[in-house]
């Protein structure tokens, strides 16, 4: 979807029996789901049995004039249909070929399912949800092992293209949610495993000291990163002797982390008995980031994400009025232009065959005969 938002042309390849498990989801109008058309929003589909011989000459055909061919089979499973990368790469020798698993093409867990909470579960991310306010594990209650490993594929597809503009040619792009999801939480998910010896210095993670503030009628969200920072909150909450305290910055939090302990028990008493209004006033004032704990309905309305447009409504035939987030990069010499659209399972099925050469009459056979939808 990002990548059909910055012009790439997609079509989506789905069974003649079955389909993507995420059409049937919960809050569904017209055949479709939200989190269908969150995720595949201008992307045109056909279905098409690749169990038969002409099914996967069409997906041959369609290869043959494409820059990129994206599969998330388990490993082996494609190469078993004869759309590997080397059959792809007989018919269109530069194709940026991509190959989505849970695990790898190879090793013990290779041909294992999987799906995003696994993944989470193997990374650290789950152990990772762990501190003093939730003193058990948990997931992250948000696909980011699919969205993380999709942001990664996007980017590594843009690289090998231009890697091909630039004279490398086609290539075969791996990418394992395990890997992606890994290197996607490691930055700040594992800092205390980064160090490998027994003379690194202790310390705490972000995990550690994330946490929600109350305050007399809710509750707000603000992160301390420096000394400045520091003194801002001491500030709003009426207690500005404790900038003169150096135990209260930034170093001395460093240098003793039962001051940053201490530090924080005292701001939460002092948040406890203020409004989240009269907090976040404080907050704001001494240029400390903070902001209320917005309910997702209260999102829609929230001033800047109406200013900014970073919501958008649109009508779907089926589906009816239709809510989408806009793409987070703003392009000042090739805007953005969301495609507003989803597809109905095989709904372009004639349009796309049409465009790799099938005439009415061959459609209306393989159509009849269960080699397309």
């Amino acid at each position: 979807m990002l990548l059909s938002d910055q012009g790439a042309a997609v079509v989506k390849v789905e069974p003649v029996v079955g389909q993507d498990v995420t059409r049937r989801l919960n809050y569904a109008r017209g055949g479709l789901s939200a989190f269908y058309l969150n995720g595949n929003r201008g992307k045109r589909s056909i279905s098409v049995d690749l169990t038969r011989k002409e099914g996967r000459q069409v997906v041959l055909d369609l290869a043959a004039s494409a820059d990129v061919f994206l599969q998330n089979f388990r490993p082996g499973a494609c190469e078993r249909l004869g759309i590997g990368y080397e059959d792809i790469r007989a018919v269109k020798p530069d194709i940026v070929y991509v190959s989505i698993s849970g695990y790898g093409p190879d090793g013990p867990h290779s041909g294992r399912p999987v799906l995003d909470p696994v993944i989470q579960g193997l990374t650290g991310m789950v152990a990772y949800q762990v501190n003093p306010d939730i003193p058990f594990p948990d997931l992250v209650r948000n696909i980011v092992s699919d969205k993380s490993t999709a942001l990664t594929v996007a980017q590594a597809i843009t690289a090998a293209l231009l890697a091909r503009e630039r004279g490398a040619g086609g290539q075969h792009v791996v990418v394992p949610m395990l890997d992606s999801t890994l290197s996607f939480f490691w930055n700040d998910g594992m800092v205390d495993q980064t160090l490998v010896g027994d003379d690194v210095s202790p310390g705490m993670t972000l995990a550690e000291v994330y946490r929600l503030t109350e305050c007399l009628d809710g509750k707000i969200i603000y992160f301390a990163a420096s000394t400045a920072h520091i003194h801002g909150v001491s500030r709003a909450v009426g207690h500005p002797e404790w900038c003169d305290d150096s135990r209260y910055s930034l170093e001395g939090f460093v240098d003793d982390q039962q001051n940053l302990l201490d530090y924080g028990v005292m701001v939460a008493e002092a948040f406890a008995s203020m409004t989240v209004a009269d907090s976040l006033a404080g907050l704001y004032d001494s240029d400390v980031p903070s902001g209320p704990i917005l309910e997702k309905s209260e999102v829609l309305t929230h001033p800047q994400i109406v200013h900014n447009g970073s919501v958008v409504t649109w009508e779907h035939p089926e589906a009816g009025t239709i809510r989408s987030a806009r793409p987070g990069a703003r392009f000042s010499g090739t805007p953005v232009e969301m495609r507003l659209s989803a597809s109905a399972k095989g709904a372009d099925n004639r349009e796309v065959l049409r465009e790799i050469g099938r005439t009415d009459s061959e459609i209306d056979e393989m159509q009849a005969q269960g080699i397309v939808g």
